[in-house]
């Protein structure tokens, strides 16, 4: 499972580039927001990975922000949203907005994203209004245990989407990483060890 990767930008397409990774070329899908932080090629990137596992593909799907990936899981909870469909809505709508639009039910705002009609909106708000505070947004939230900087946060992120695709819900995956993680010390951390201590209160 790939949670992360550094390399070198090698190709930039409309969607998608391929990172150079110790002479290995990796495709990674992006959301437009992320894509357009993307440095040129030729360039050192770190990105955000979700490995998407089906019977007959493997996929790889990279963000620039944490944010943006707990998004994107949390939007693949959703009946009838695949990983096209969380990346499109992840094109038109910033994770801050997004909480936004699903907690006051804005479903103008949320029928302008791409393939989203009102039925799926209504759902997007039904499903995930008691989600989204696990997304982060510029306001006091409590998506991250009290103290928490931006190295725990990715670390966080990373081992969340660990669980999430070994096939535990990303709400139970979360709850259990935020659990650990405020009973051990941040500095003794490394991503191994708080993903077997989060497998361990899962059992």
């Amino acid at each position: 499972m790939i949670a992360s990767l550094s390399g070198k930008i090698l190709y930039k397409f409309p969607e998608k580039l391929i990172v150079d990774v110790n002479g290995v070329g990796y495709e990674v899908f992006l959301p437009v927001s992320s894509f357009r932080k993307l440095p040129e090629i030729g360039q050192e990137i770190f990105l955000h990975i979700h490995t998407h596992v089906r019977e007959d593909t493997l996929t790889l799907f990279g963000f620039h922000d944490p944010d943006e990936k707990e998004m994107f899981l949390l939007l693949m909870t959703v009946s009838g949203v695949g990983p096209k469909l969380a990346l499109a809505i992840l094109s038109g709508i910033g994770p801050d907005e997004f909480v936004q639009a699903v907690v006051s039910e804005d479903i103008t705002r949320l029928t302008g994203l791409s393939g989203v009609g009102k039925k799926k909106a209504e759902r997007l708000c039904l499903e995930l209004k008691d989600k989204v505070r696990f997304i982060s947004t510029s306001e006091e939230s409590t998506v991250n245990p009290p103290g928490v900087g931006a190295e725990g946060k990715q670390l966080v992120a990373d081992v969340v989407s660990a669980l999430v695709n070994l096939g535990y819900p990303q709400a139970d995956a979360r709850r259990a990483v935020d659990a650990v993680y405020k009973k051990e010390d941040e500095t003794g951390l490394s991503l191994e060890k708080l993903l077997r201590l989060s497998l361990r209160s899962l059992v």
